[in-house]
Order: C-alpha cells, then sequence, then structure tokens
C-alpha cells in the first residue's frame, strides 16, 4: 500500500510536459550548478559570435577604405597618424614597413637586400601581431565546443546516480519514480550541447575568416615590398 501511494505520488508531481524551468528546479545542486555553468558559458559564446561578427565586418570595410586611399595618396606618412594606426590593421602593417624603411635608409650605403628583408620581416611579424589578437578570442569558442558536452555528460552522470538512490531509497524501480530525475539529468546534456554546437561553427567560420583577412593584409603588405623595392632599386 505504500509503494503505490508513493507511486501515486510521483506521478502526480511529475511533470506532463517538458518546462525546463521546472526540470532545472527539481534538478539536484551539482546538477544545477553544472547547468548554470553551461548556460553561462553559452550566453558569453552568443557575446562573441555577435561582437566578432560585427568587429570583423567594421575591420574590412576599414581597411578596403584606407589601403584604397593609400594607393592614391603621394605623401603616404600623411595616413599613418596615431589615430589611424590605432583603428585600422592595415595602417599598422604599412606603419612597421615605413619604419623599417626609414631605419634602414637613413646611412649610406645602403644593404637593399638587407634592407628588403628586414622590410618584409617587420611587415610579416605586424601581420601575424593582428591576426592573433583577432583571433585571441576565439579559443574560449574552441574550448567551449570542446568542453561543454563532457560538462553536460556529467551532470547526467550524477542525475542518473541520483536517480538511482532514489529507487534504493523508495524500493520501488517504478517508471514514475526515476523518470523526473533521468528527464532533470539529460537536460544537462542538452544544455551541453546547446553551448557547444554553436561554439564549434562559429569557431570554424570565423576561423576561416580569419585566415582570410590575414591573406588580405599579406596580399597589402606585398604590394607596399614591391612598391619599396622599386624605390630602393632607384636609389
Amino acid at each position: 500500500m505504500t509503494l503505490a501511494l508513493l507511486s501515486a505520488a510521483a506521478a502526480a508531481t511529475a511533470p506532463t510536459r517538458l518546462d525546463p524551468v521546472e526540470l532545472f528546479l527539481q534538478a539536484d545542486i551539482i546538477v544545477q550548478a553544472v547547468m548554470v555553468g553551461l548556460l553561462l558559458a553559452s550566453v558569453w559564446v552568443w557575446t562573441i559570435i555577435v561582437s566578432f561578427s560585427m568587429r570583423i565586418g567594421a575591420l574590412g570595410k576599414k581597411s578596403r577604405a584606407y589601403e584604397a586611399e593609400f594607393w592614391e595618396q603621394r605623401d603616404r606618412e600623411a595616413l599613418l597618424t596615431k589615430q589611424v594606426r590605432n583603428e585600422v590593421p592595415a595602417a599598422r602593417v604599412a606603419a612597421a614597413g615605413l619604419d623599417e624603411w626609414r631605419k634602414s635608409t637613413a646611412k649610406q650605403p645602403v644593404d637593399r637586400d638587407a634592407t628588403r628583408q628586414r622590410i618584409a620581416a617587420a611587415m610579416d611579424s605586424q601581420i601575424a601581431e593582428e591576426a592573433d589578437e583577432l583571433a585571441g578570442r576565439l579559443n574560449f569558442l574552441a574550448t567551449v565546443g570542446s568542453v561543454a558536452p563532457f560538462v553536460g555528460l556529467f551532470g547526467t552522470v550524477w542525475g542518473i546516480m541520483n536517480s538511482f538512490f532514489q529507487i534504493g531509497a523508495q524500493q520501488s524501480a517504478s517508471l514514475a519514480v526515476v523518470a523526473p530525475g533521468i528527464a532533470e539529468a539529460l537536460f544537462a546534456t542538452a544544455i551541453g550541447l546547446f553551448a557547444a554546437i554553436p561554439a564549434v561553427i562559429a569557431y570554424n567560420r570565423f576561423g576561416g575568416a580569419v585566415d582570410r583577412y590575414e591573406a588580405v593584409l599579406q596580399r597589402f603588405a606585398d604590394k607596399l615590398h614591391t612598391g619599396l623595392s622599386r624605390e630602393l632599386d632607384r636609389a
């Protein structure tokens, strides 16, 4: 009679539809902590996705405008103001090359081959720095994409173990007794996938965007290097 009453009570309190809030509130404290951590990670993932999308779009637009003006301008030094350097990566790449140009040609005679190598190295180093700075926050996406499913699985395993303890405590293996606990546990895995899937997609997509932007800077640097090499030949 007691087991029947317990089963009836469990069936009465069991949710009749999927309610994420109810699943969270009824979960074990450890599972709740896992869920909260994964939800915070998901919020941060989407923050990175939105901010990076806006940033890469703005940088691309600024770089195209700067490069167009750079090749039309005779006085290129005028385009290397502090404000422009702070806002446009292409300007910092040009500044690195032109700074090395001034240093290498300040003394006579000029070693042309060594000057070309130093200019190329200075601009390549700046390009790598720009790419690293742009991709810095993407490491978090990779971390969430690889770790979040396992964190969610930990919450699921903990919740299922808790359900088995409930079976022992109530001495009943009725589905009505264990189903709510198992549902709460599986919800942790669902949240882990909810955080991981967009993180993986965004990481792959943005990684390609960084590579393309790095290639744009490299083409700009190569073109500038060619122009400076011609000036060296005329010197």
